[in-house]
């Protein structure tokens, strides 16, 4: 299978780069020695970081045209500024998302480079860099206590992304011991989005009755169904926010909902 987006090139550049101006936001005004309630092992500080790490590892491989995984060690200024100083992680964050979105448009989506999927391409990073910076944005809402709110294209595409990335052998493979009594027949959930703008496509069917995961845009009756709007639901696809929110509404077999969800950490 293809891990195919449903934003260009240069949507995903610009996303990219308006993500980081949102987490930026949160890391100039708020506590950075607060520990982020989802990443209990972080402070916002560390989150920051891990961002930014993130994004300077993924513009060292495009911009090197790498056929192998980077060492972070290698990675130039990837650990970030000395100390816990605001102005000082804000400005490495920005400049290092400015270098990659940079390498990202010079390679364009085609040009060929090592990641840990079959997509061995520049556009797959685009992708994945906005949707990782996105989650982590939530993390950092959370933490600040701020709203978070997503463009309904880039909120459905990351949740798609999500999907297809749990469809894949690889991870599959990865989490098949979580996977015990998930799969059989009659397991299904129906995801959807309540408030997606026309022509936006945020119905889901996850298609838990055979071996592994397989999912499709449709609306369909299952034995559990997980609704609401659609930032509200990423959120909790991505166990970011608790499927017992009143946010949200789940009909049918919560538990399946409940299992999914665990066994489906992988994002």
């Amino acid at each position: 299978m293809t891990l195919q987006g449903s934003l260009t090139h240069e949507e995903y550049c610009a996303q990219l780069l308006a993500e980081t101006g949102r987490l930026r936001d949160i890391v100039r005004t708020a506590d950075l020695s607060a520990t982020v309630p989802t990443c209990p092992d972080w402070t916002l500080a560390d989150l920051a970081r891990h961002v930014g790490g993130a994004h300077r590892w993924v513009g060292t491989i495009v911009a090197t045209r790498a056929e192998k995984s980077v060492d972070p060690a290698d990675v130039p200024e990837g650990a970030g500024p000395e100390g816990e100083d605001a102005a000082a992680l804000d400005a490495w964050l920005a400049a290092g998302v400015e270098q990659t979105v940079a390498a990202l448009r010079e390679a364009g989506p085609d040009t060929e480079v090592w990641s840990w999927t079959p997509e061995q391409n520049t556009g797959f990073w685009a992708r994945r860099m906005t949707h990782e910076t996105v989650v982590h944005r939530a993390d950092a809402a959370l933490t600040a206590a701020v709203p978070f709110d997503v463009p309904a294209p880039v909120a459905a595409d990351c949740l798609e992304e999500w999907l297809q990335i749990g469809e894949l052998p690889m991870v599959a493979a990865r989490f098949a011991e979580r996977g015990a009594g998930l799969f059989g027949p009659g397991r299904t959930i129906h995801v959807h989005a309540t408030d997606a703008p026309p022509g936006v496509d945020a119905e889901w069917l996850l298609d838990l009755t055979g071996e592994a995961l397989t999912h499709r845009h449709t609306h369909e009756k299952a034995a559990v169904a997980l609704r609401g709007p659609l930032t509200d639901v990423l959120q909790v696809l991505y166990r970011r926010l608790p499927a017992d929110s009143d946010r949200v509404e789940v009909l049918g077999e919560r538990a399946l909902l409940d299992q999914w969800l665990t066994y489906a950490s992988f994002g």
